[in-house]
């Protein structure tokens, strides 16, 4: 059998009904068992897990109902679907503070595209991902340099408003000149429909991705919101 490429890995998946960005920040409160289990396991092994914004199904399992015409026939829980391209996340912190409760922070990492999932018995998705390249560092061009002053603005006015610095949305080290970077940050706060931030997450081109960025700010003053 031949060796599979270093670039395809092994993970546990996390579906939410959100969408991490690489760098972005991700709080997680954790009380199901399949997760526990999970993210003791990572945090020991100092391994990620693989973050997957859900197409169908919640963050929580919940019983099958018969409206759930495509559950397998005496499946006990509601079907589970989710977008083929994720973020890898990396435990920065994790807390116990009472049994059978997790308070996790972690941060995104490189993006994958799942080539193939599957559910185990006791709930938990594995996955096999084929990891995608980082955004190449590229450089904010003049006429999108309005987005980064903007931001930069916002930031400021979080800082002086946040009583504590780690609840800020994002952190320090701040990428200013960078593409990909300042469209992350604006795609983590910005209101839009996780299908615009799925499809936001899925260009290879940072320069487009801040692009579209540029656009739906422009709307947003102008009052037109074209993202959702």
């Amino acid at each position: 059998m031949s060796a599979r490429s270093s670039s395809v890995i092994e993970l546990p998946l996390f579906p939410l009904q959100t969408v991490l960005f690489p760098g972005g920040l991700l709080p997680l409160q954790i009380f199901e068992v399949r997760y526990l289990d999970m993210m003791g396991r990572c945090h020991l092994e100092h391994k990620p897990f693989g973050v997957v914004c859900l197409t169908q199904g919640r963050e929580v399992r919940q019983p099958a109902t018969p409206a759930d015409s495509s559950a397998r026939e005496g499946a006990a829980f509601a079907p589970e679907a989710f977008h083929k391209v994720g973020t890898l996340a990396s435990i920065e912190s994790l807390a116990r503070p009472q049994p059978g409760l997790m308070r996790v922070h972690c941060v995104g990492g490189q993006r994958f595209r799942l080539r193939h999932a599957e559910q185990l018995k006791h709930g938990l998705w594995m996955g096999e991902a084929e990891l995608l390249a980082p955004d190449l560092a590229t450089p904010i061009p003049q006429d999108l340099m309005p987005t980064r002053v903007a931001l930069e603005q916002l930031l400021g006015q979080m800082q002086s408003q946040a009583e504590w610095p780690e609840d800020m949305a994002f952190q320090a080290p701040y990428r200013w000149d960078d593409c990909g970077w300042v469209a992350n940050r604006w795609c983590e706060i910005l209101p839009m429909n996780q299908t615009f931030k799925q499809q936001l997450l899925e260009l290879d081109s940072p320069l487009v991705r801040l692009e579209l960025v540029a656009d739906l700010l422009e709307r947003m003053a102008s009052g037109s919101d074209g993202s959702s």
